[in-house]
């Protein structure tokens, strides 16, 4: 008997609950990927597996809101100017990528022996990319932010907008008598229209007075209810006008994405997004009809790889013809190769107004579902074969030629912060990095950072090494940094090679190294915090600033004998611990009237 009929609400939870918390983990150990585990759980309890849930379109309605939350979110990150600056891959690449697709899957569609209007409606449906399937695979993979998943995001963008004319070109090919005529077509795109201003006006002036509003009753709990009555609400208007909820919902994220409450309403959304998004995996896999493609096996076995492979070479042609180097163009047919959930709502459109027939709508939806269960498996085969994609350079300047007095390399926090007093004293800096994300953030603040490892000795020449008077390496990886070091003292003797060491082994291989000067990353920003605990019991400036004077001294001679007898357990006496208390004064006592030198009293915190 299936759950809902039996041990009731909380049971189904559980099983649901239970089925991720088991494969999710396991397909993820496996490499296999958690939509993968998803799928698979989904398929397992679903009607075709243990049958412990026979109704899986009841939950896939429910869990279609993950993947609202999910564009809310992705909404969130893309203010208004950066919406815009996308504007021509949103329409330009999405509708050459989709129209190309249709045109070809409709032809094979006619080659299969169905009607015109099948053939377009089966095309139209898979082409619409699966939003939710693409987005976890490149959030995964970190790659959301990068420009090429910028490109792919403003593909999804486009086909979701796509659904309103699709839906509304369903109506208008419906047989004669199936719908009330061009009076109710026209009421309906009325109707959609209306319901986009009227997200747009609440977003732009009602979301904002009524965060702060919230955020002053103090109310932390109201702040997580009016983030998801943010979400749902638009979603549920976009829905009643007969366009996605997902577009409803990322429209919001947009509008509230330069609002001071973004941050905020980012966490508030985050726990329900991913349980939700993991929900609707679950559903797809459950969805998995598989009397029906028993039933109609040859025709699905040879569609789904003749319809994913076709797909796949459309993407790709348009990539290089919008001249994307090739590990990205096929990336991004891979990725976008299978057929998405918006499918389902066209498909379920034209079987309402009689273009398809029920059959048909079953042996589409099947071919759907399956296209997304193999997504994640022809991802990890691509894997395999293809070359790693190299990151993309647009926008971004490779070191070459270079000079100045200062090379610093790594712009994380802490190169951040060490440019600065150069910088205050006019001091010619030349700054590399290898993150594209830290370089073109590092723009909109003003910084011209390079592109360029400093790993290599080919690209330290390019950035000005051999005539820089300093090298300064402020990266966090603490082997890069090491080999970084080495090169530099070795071949650019002339500068003076300072590094950020990440612990206190660390900081001992690189004296071994010979490295002029290094600083532990926590070490000084630790003793300062002492510092400032023993003000806060009352010790005064000079006494705190002695104090911190003494541990920076006894440490220096704990590193010298740890160097020296190359054990970092040497010299542990000299440590102060909550075990055994350092009696004797510090120093003598200050005599009244007595002046301490200025450089006996650092600066405080």
């Amino acid at each position: 008997m299936a759950v809902e009929n039996g041990a009731g609400d909380l049971a189904r939870v559980v099983v649901l609950l239970a089925a991720a918390v088991v494969a999710v983990p396991l397909f993820r150990r496996l490499g296999l990927g958690s939509v993968l585990g998803y799928l698979a759980a989904g398929l397992a309890i679903g009607p075709f597996g243990f049958a412990l849930f026979a109704d899986p379109a009841a939950i896939l309605h429910v869990a279609e809101l993950g993947v609202v939350m999910f564009l809310f979110i992705i909404g969130l990150e893309m203010r208004p100017s950066h919406l815009w600056h996308l504007r021509h891959q949103i329409f330009g690449l999405g509708a050459l990528q989709v129209g190309l697709a249709t045109a070809v899957m409709t032809a094979i569609g006619l080659a299969f022996g169905f009607p015109a209007k099948v053939a377009f409606v089966a095309a139209a449906g898979f082409v619409l990319t699966s939003t939710a399937i693409v987005m976890q695979l490149l959030g995964e993979r970190g790659d959301i932010a990068l420009p090429q998943g910028q490109k792919m995001v403003s593909v999804l963008l486009f086909e979701d907008l796509l659904i309103v004319p699709l839906l509304a070109l369903v109506a208008f090919l419906a047989p004669a008598g199936a719908d009330a005529g061009a009076a109710a077509r026209w009421l309906s795109v009325a109707i959609g229209v209306a319901s986009l201003v009227g997200l747009v006006v609440v977003g732009l002036w009602l979301l904002n007075p009524l965060f702060r509003l919230l955020a002053a009753a103090k109310a932390r709990e109201v702040m997580t209810a009016a983030a998801l009555l943010v979400v749902l609400g638009s979603a549920l208007l976009m829905d009643l006008g007969g366009l996605s909820m997902a577009m409803g919902a990322f429209l919001a994220g947009v509008l509230l994405s330069e609002s001071a409450f973004r941050h905020q309403l980012e966490a508030d959304i985050e726990p329900f997004r991913g349980l939700l998004l993991g929900l609707f995996f679950l559903a797809v896999g459950m969805s998995l009809d598989l009397a029906v493609v028993a039933a109609n096996w040859q025709l699905i076995a040879v569609a789904v790889p003749v319809l994913m492979l076709a797909k796949g070479l459309c993407i790709y042609g348009v990539a290089r013809l919008m001249r994307s180097p090739h590990g990205e163009a096929m990336d991004r047919a891979v990725l976008m190769a299978q057929g998405g959930e918006f499918a389902f709502v066209l498909y379920a459109a034209a079987a309402a107004v009689g273009i398809i027939d029920a059959d048909v709508n079953a042996n589409l939806t099947a071919i759907i579902v399956l296209s997304m269960v193999l997504t994640p498996l022809v991802v990890l085969v691509a894997r395999r074969f293809m070359p790693r994609l190299a990151p993309s350079m647009a926008g971004v300047e490779a070191a070459n030629g270079l000079e100045g007095s200062v090379l610093v390399i790594g712009f994380g926090r802490f190169g951040q912060v060490a440019s600065q007093a150069l910088l205050a004293r006019g001091v010619d800096v030349t700054i590399i990095d290898n993150d594209i994300d830290m370089i073109t953030s590092a723009a909109d603040f003003g910084f011209k950072v390079y592109y360029g490892d400093g790993g290599r000795l080919d690209v330290l020449h390019a950035s000005g090494a051999g005539k820089a008077r300093v090298v300064a390496v402020c990266i966090d990886d603490r082997e890069a940094a090491s080999r970084i070091a080495e090169l530099a003292r070795t071949a650019f003797p002339q500068a003076k090679v300072l590094v950020r060491s990440f612990d206190r082994q660390h900081a001992l291989q690189l004296a071994r190294i010979g490295v002029d000067y290094q600083v532990r990353e926590t070490f000084e920003s630790a003793v300062q915090f002492g510092g400032a605990a023993l003000r806060g019991l009352g010790v005064d400036e000079i006494e705190a600033g002695r104090t911190m004077m003494e541990v920076r001294r006894l440490d220096a001679e704990r590193f010298a004998l740890e160097l020296a007898a190359g054990n970092v357990r040497a010299g542990a006496d000299l440590m102060h611990n909550n075990t055994r208390m350092r009696q004797a004064p510090l120093r003598p006592p200050q005599r009244e009237g007595q002046v301490l030198n200025e450089d006996e009293v650092p600066p405080a915190a």
